[in-house]
């Protein structure tokens, strides 16, 4: 009897597609969160001339700002440099997170309703990302409580491994090997965790929150908006290095300026190459 006569003609021939594990899912899930990978997006614009100038200015910023490091002593020592670094970083997401989901809502206050209902299906984009910012810290908190033993004691292992095997020696011993592998397992989460938290933070930045999902004008309506904020934050900060005036102002200026001119250099392409207003925007 031939293959399909015993019912294996109907089979199909092709490769069979990559199911990915809970590992590759859960994964998948954090890069679509952050927005380094995209969903669909139902034939929303995606400029990929402007997305290699957005990642130019981000890469040529990181190469200004180590040359001047380099080249100049550190105003304080490298502790503090760090940490203020770190600093700006949480200033950053919280001016763009306040700004972009204000945004957003003047987006939806000024558009027409039938604007209003599309921009609200797009919400899934900055939400994923702020939740997926939000997951670094949740688990930072529970790997710091797990190592000082506030979610999980020694007495309350005993107390526990007392009710299912008595109270003698293989109780204790249980106990101990529970408390080693989860003071384990919490250090290894929290040093993940707080390199998860720093990348994610930069990404989310980086993104505006994703808020282009919603509208292609927002990243360059919002990124002037976190540039001169932070310009005023270092102007009161004091430098970081002991540079000389002009080299440190100009630094200082170079960045808010690139910004601001790249953003008026999207705003433009958008109107010109694709029709894309502000009044178009909202439906106006």
């Amino acid at each position: 009897m031939s293959r399909a006569g015993r019912g294996f003609g109907n089979r199909p021939t092709g490769p069979v597609p990559h199911r990915p594990g809970p590992i590759g899912r859960l994964n998948r899930a954090f890069r679509v969160g952050l927005g380094t990978t995209r969903q669909d997006l139902r034939g929303r614009l995606h400029d990929s001339t402007i997305a290699r100038m957005r990642r130019s200015r981000t890469l040529l910023g990181m190469v200004a700002a180590g040359w001047l490091v380099m080249a100049y002593p550190l105003s304080e020592g490298r502790e503090e440099f760090a940490l203020g670094k770190l600093v700006e970083l949480v200033i950053a997401c919280g001016i763009l997170l306040v700004g972009s989901f204000v945004g957003i809502a003047v987006f939806l206050i000024a558009s027409t309703p039938d604007r209003r209902r599309d921009f609200t299906r797009r919400l899934g984009g900055p939400i994923s990302s702020v939740l997926a910012l939000a997951t670094g810290p949740a688990i930072t908190w529970l790997s710091v409580t797990t190592v000082k033993g506030d979610l999980v004691d020694g007495p309350g292992l005993i107390a526990f491994f007392s009710s299912i095997v008595g109270s003698g020696i293989i109780c204790r011993v249980l106990s101990l090997l529970v408390l080693l592998l989860g003071a384990f397992v919490a250090l290894v989460l929290l040093v993940v965790s707080l390199i998860y938290t720093i990348v994610a933070a930069y990404v989310c930045v980086n993104s505006c929150f994703r808020a282009a999902e919603v509208h292609e004008l927002l990243p360059a309506l919002l990124s002037p908006l976190l540039v001169w904020s932070l310009f005023v934050f270092q102007l009161i900060d004091g430098p970081d290095v002991a540079a000389p005036p002009e080299v440190l102002y100009t630094f200082l200026l170079g960045g808010p300026l690139t910004v601001t001119a790249l953003s008026v250099w999207e705003v433009r392409r958008l109107r010109s190459r694709y029709g894309i207003t502000l009044r178009t925007a909202l439906g106006r």
